[in-house]
């Protein structure tokens, strides 16, 4: 990838997705629902060197989607690098027997539907780009495997969050199929510390964003259809 890489991060004025921003070294739109905290971050990473806008994002919404897609369109033609950050953790802790359905569509609606929404719209322009990349924020609380391993602690049993982020991994695995041309991966950001989960993580954010950005800049011949952290594969 080289500077005129052109990337979208959703939510990205803050946390995970403004430390992936500040490190992708591409022009990037920052992603935000709300339009002065985006000019405000986007602000500050160019003050620090990176060539960034922001972009007025509601991933729950087709016409803020659309609008952000003409925005592409207009300004550069193409799109190289989407990274769907944008997530809700819901009510938590919240376990299955006391998750409800309002509560459930609430999370499906920005962590799964929010990222086909705005997948599915920047498509025309990522098919534009020689080397496109898409980056699905999971969790490690998405596998699984890792889930029914015997003696593995990955917290309190989850009704909302932890199986959107299942849903959206097989999602991220369907995309890979379909989308030949485009590298399509999840990443797993580790215990970070965001209002996520209120700071208590372990992990900055620029330590979480580390994984997203090694995907956002695969080589040609890296994978496609996995769930990794830091330290590799994670097993779905």
């Amino acid at each position: 990838m080289n500077e005129q890489t052109i990337a979208l991060v959703t939510g990205a004025n803050k946390g995970i997705g403004y430390e992936i921003t500040a490190g992708l070294g591409m022009t990037v739109g920052v992603g935000a629902r709300d339009l002065q905290k985006g000019e405000e971050a986007a602000e500050k990473l160019r003050a620090n060197g990176v060539d960034a806008f922001a972009v007025p994002l509601d991933v729950t919404d087709d016409e803020s989607v659309q609008a952000a897609v003409a925005l592409f369109e207009e300004r550069f033609g193409r799109l190289d690098v989407l990274v769907n950050n944008a997530a809700i953790a819901g009510v938590w802790p919240a376990a299955p027997s006391a998750a409800t359905p309002e509560s459930l569509r609430e999370v499906l609606e920005t962590n799964v539907i929010g990222v086909l929404r705005v997948t599915n719209a920047m498509l025309p322009l990522l098919a534009r780009s020689a080397r496109p990349r898409i980056v699905n924020q999971s969790s490690h609380l998405a596998s699984l495997t890792l889930q029914t391993t015997p003696g593995a602690e990955f917290g309190e049993a989850n009704g909302t969050y932890t199986p959107s982020k299942t849903f959206l991994n097989a999602l991220t695995v369907q995309y890979a199929k379909e989308l030949t041309n485009i590298k399509v991966n999840a990443a797993c950001p580790g215990y970070v510390a965001t209002d996520l989960n209120g700071f208590q993580g372990r992990d900055t954010p620029a330590e979480g964003a580390r994984i997203a950005i090694r995907l956002a800049t695969l080589p040609d011949d890296g994978p496609t259809g996995g769930l990794f952290d830091h330290s590799g594969p994670v097993p779905w």
